[in-house]
This record gives C-alpha cells, sequence and structure tokens, in this order.
C-alpha cells in the first residue's frame, strides 16, 4: 500500500517533529529540540501560501514529511524555494515515498513560479546524497556558513 501524500495540518505537529528527530540524528550541525522544532513547524503553518509542509500518511501515522519555504533568487530574477526538512522513517524508505513527497514539492513549486529548489545536506549522508543525485539534483559548489544574532 503506497502512502498518501497531502498537506501537513496542526495535529501533524508531534509525528514531524519525531521525523525530525530522526533527520537531526543524521546531521552534525543540528541537535534536536522537542520545543523547537515543534515552535518551527507551528511558524511554518501559520503562513501557508509562501510555505510548503507535505506528509506522506500510511494507515493514519505521518511516515514523511517535506517542507520548503519560498525565497527571492537575485541569481534567477525570481522566486527560489528552499527545501528545508525531507525525512522518511527507515522502515518505509526505498519504496519512493521520499521521491513522492519531493515530486509534490516539486508540483507545489512549479505552480508558484519557482525557477530553482536548493537544500542542504550534510555531506556524511551518503544515503540522502545518493537519492538526490537519483533524483537529478545538481551538485554545486557552494558551501553553507552560518552565524547566529
Amino acid at each position: 500500500m503506497k502512502p498518501v501524500i497531502r498537506e501537513a495540518v496542526p495535529a501533524d505537529i508531534t509525528d514531524m517533529a519525531k521525523l525530525l528527530k530522526t533527520l537531526f540524528s543524521l546531521e552534525a550541525d543540528f541537535s534536536y529540540d522537542e520545543t523547537k522544532q515543534c515552535r518551527g513547524l507551528e511558524l511554518m503553518l501559520e503562513e501557508g501560501a509562501r510555505r510548503c509542509m507535505m506528509v506522506a500518511e500510511q494507515n493514519g501515522r505521518v511516515i514523511g514529511m517535506v517542507t520548503a519555504q519560498l525565497l527571492v533568487s537575485t541569481a534567477e530574477g525570481g522566486l527560489s524555494a528552499w527545501v528545508e526538512d525531507l525525512v522518511v522513517e527507515e522502515p518505509y524508505q526505498g519504496q519512493g515515498t521520499g521521491r513522492a513527497l519531493l515530486l509534490s514539492l516539486q508540483a507545489w513549486a512549479a505552480a508558484r513560479g519557482v525557477k530553482r529548489l536548493q537544500l542542504l545536506a550534510d555531506r556524511s549522508n551518503t544515503r540522502a546524497l545518493a537519492f538526490y543525485r537519483k533524483m537529478a539534483w545538481q551538485f554545486t559548489e557552494l558551501i553553507c556558513l552560518r552565524t547566529y544574532v
């Protein structure tokens, strides 16, 4: 049985936060804090027109998610979308759920005139990098920098 891909609703936040715990366990730059992750998900849901939150649901349970936010790209001269999170529970990986989530996000972006999608992936997450390569994403020469205010 294939999961249903649908827009996230407030009732999904707890399950989505658990998925972020899984994702952050793979990423050296982030640590899980349930309060922060729930608040971030709530903020994303508050402005739905500029943000996309899709979940994969199977047997009444959220097993995967993808989120993105619209930005203006001066390089593209139009909108781009920043893919914030893509994660599928381990037992459901390799069955097309991540692909379905990413394609639903791409359709959302295309409907809004987005010219480019972009994301960050942990360099040691070889499974994710192989997935993105298989999905025809291009690797760039850019590096990510950050600071806190």
